[in-house]
């Protein structure tokens, strides 16, 4: 197994325990750049930390967080995610998302999700 491998199952194993802020401080470098999708890239982790605190605050209830598939090459993971929740606006959501990770020095520097947007 692979450094990136032990690194990104460890943040994966994180992730699926509910301590998803716990793997970002953990495994994420300073100047991070985080994106969703097509969106603009949101970059350094002072404003992904407060981008993932809003995220997580707004979650009522997480009712599955499954890591499904697993993938690394060189300094790349891929990581496919089965996801629902219920937030406090009421809605309920369930999706998979792809989380596509470059890592530098047992860090994730790029880090972009891949998903069908919910309508």
């Amino acid at each position: 197994m692979s450094n990136v491998q032990q690194l990104d199952q460890a943040l994966n194993d994180l992730i699926a325990q509910g301590k998803a802020m716990d793997a970002f401080e953990q495994y994420y470098a300073d100047d991070v750049v985080m994106q969703e999708n097509t969106e603009e890239p949101c970059v350094g982790k002072e404003a992904n930390r407060e981008r993932e605190l809003a995220f997580f605050g707004a979650v009522e209830e997480v009712h599955k967080m499954e890591i499904v598939a697993q993938a690394c090459a060189e300094d790349v993971s891929f990581c496919e995610m089965d996801f629902e929740a219920t937030f406090k606006d009421g809605n309920r959501v369930r999706m998979t998302e792809v989380a596509r990770r470059q890592w530098k020095d047992g860090k994730v520097v790029h880090e972009r999700f891949y998903y069908k947007p919910q309508i």
